[in-house]
């Protein structure tokens, strides 16, 4: 069993979370797979209550599906899934930077350049996990001067989905460089004070689904080339 104090700081939803995603990184569990729900709660020492409290927030998210009499399923990400967080992380984004801009400052275009530098550094060592650390706090460099906390909790939600539910350890390099170079053109925009310039570039070009399309088949689909990656209808890989 856990030991609790490990989680006294932390809410259900996120005890639930934490517990999937080791499991999910270990390989115990797999998307599309049924979660035990007696192992969850002797392991997370949490009664049945609070455990689907937390497993309705988390299907709320996305994360799972919760079927009547039949159990709790872990959702997978298809192609469709990743193309609507896409659209919707380009407008959440972009419109908390516009939000944002009077808040906005210099040394904050001047901190979001040196963290790029050292993601580009981070990816000469082909160190990911310090490249994603970076990468977000590029990111809430503008996300963070925002006060709309339900803008900032979706953004949040869809990147775990996205990047967490479990890590990917291998990581498509090309595409990375691609963002290190898309990160510049933000600053310079940002150094200008340009802001709708750099609110468009991040809708249009960075959390554009047709534009980084080529990257999201490679880093989520190639080892499943006959994958049916779209539960809605979709065409295969």
């Amino acid at each position: 069993m856990l030991c609790e104090s490990q989680f006294t700081l932390k809410s259900l939803r996120e005890q639930v979370y934490d517990y999937l995603r080791v499991q999910m990184n270990e390989g115990k569990i797999r998307p599309g797979s049924f979660l035990n729900l007696n192992d969850i709660s002797r392991e997370l020492g949490m009664s049945r209550t609070p455990l689907r409290d937390a497993l309705f927030q988390l299907e709320a998210e996305g994360f799972i599906t919760i079927f009547p009499r039949r159990g709790v399923v872990v959702n997978a990400l298809t192609l469709e899934k990743i193309r609507n967080i896409y659209e919707m992380l380009g407008a959440l984004e972009s419109a908390t930077l516009l939000l944002v801009a009077v808040r906005f400052r210099d040394g904050d275009a001047e901190a979001m350049e040196k963290l790029n530098q050292q993601m580009a550094k981070a990816l000469e060592q082909n160190n990911f996990s310090l490249f994603y650390e970076d990468n977000l706090k590029f990111h809430n460099t503008y996300l963070d001067l925002s006060d709309n906390q339900e803008m900032l909790h979706a953004i949040k939600i869809r990147k775990e989905r996205l990047y967490d539910f479990p890590r990917n350890k291998a990581f498509v390099k090309e595409w990375e460089l691609h963002s290190v170079v898309e990160h510049q053109t933000m600053v310079d925009l940002l150094k200008e004070h340009d802001f709708n310039g750099a609110a468009d570039f991040i809708r249009d070009v960075h959390w554009s689904f047709s534009v980084q399309e080529r990257f999201i088949r490679k880093y989520y689909f190639a080892k499943h080339i006959d994958l049916d990656i779209s539960e809605e209808g979709g065409k295969k890989s």
